[in-house]
């Protein structure tokens, strides 16, 4: 606030100073022409004010707007501000955090897809419950090669401990459990997935 020792001055029609003094201006950024603050300055008589500056006070910006002078640098406006935020692809799903003042492109929302398998679909993300059911089974298949990869090694040593009358009690009885093991793994649907019941491995 000005004390009672400072000179407040005006501009005249050319924007320069009509006196020494001090004058409040308004700030933008000249890049984004957002308004970035304010600050008292001191000028000479005939001297104008700091560029990218104006003398007209700003107004409040609501919530989820930012302030902006004009291109023409007349009035101050307000624009949408989603800075900060992640915004994500309709076609995509591929998501990318806004940095940029402006409305939303329309191949843009901020809504977060809830799966890998979203598709937009006019005001909202819709799951594409085949492609998720196809992706599921093929993800099953995968672990079921892994846990049979897994049973026929152990199972193709165990064999051959007891082809060569080397296996002992311990080994003959996890032979047997690891070909139950293989039965009960042959028998599971993986069409059913993900809601499959795995059977337990040995130990």
């Amino acid at each position: 606030m000005a004390t009672q020792n400072e000179n407040m001055i005006q501009l005249n029609e050319q924007g320069l100073s009509t006196g020494s003094g001090y004058i409040q201006v308004y700030h933008i950024d000249p890049q984004t022409r957002e308004y970035i603050g304010n600050t008292r300055e001191y000028l000479m008589e005939g001297v104008g004010i700091p560029a990218h500056s104006f003398i007209d006070t700003p107004p409040a910006a609501q919530s989820g707007q930012a302030i902006v002078r004009s291109q023409d640098g007349a009035t101050w406006g307000s624009v949408a501000d989603y800075r900060g935020q992640t915004a994500y692809d309709k076609q995509t799903r591929q998501s990318s955090l806004i940095i940029q003042l402006g409305d939303l492109s329309d191949t843009l929302t901020l809504l977060p897809p809830a799966t890998a398998y979203d598709v937009w679909q006019n005001d909202g993300w819709v799951t594409d419950a085949k492609a998720q059911q196809t992706a599921q089974v093929s993800a099953a298949q995968q672990q079921m090669a892994s846990y049979l990869a897994q049973a026929e090694k152990r199972l193709t040593v165990l064999q051959y401990a007891v082809e060569l009358e080397m296996a002992t009690e311990q080994e003959t009885q996890a032979l047997k459990s690891w070909k139950t093991y293989m039965v009960q793994l042959s028998r599971v649907d993986v069409s059913s997935a993900p809601a499959i019941d795995w059977p337990a491995m040995p130990a």
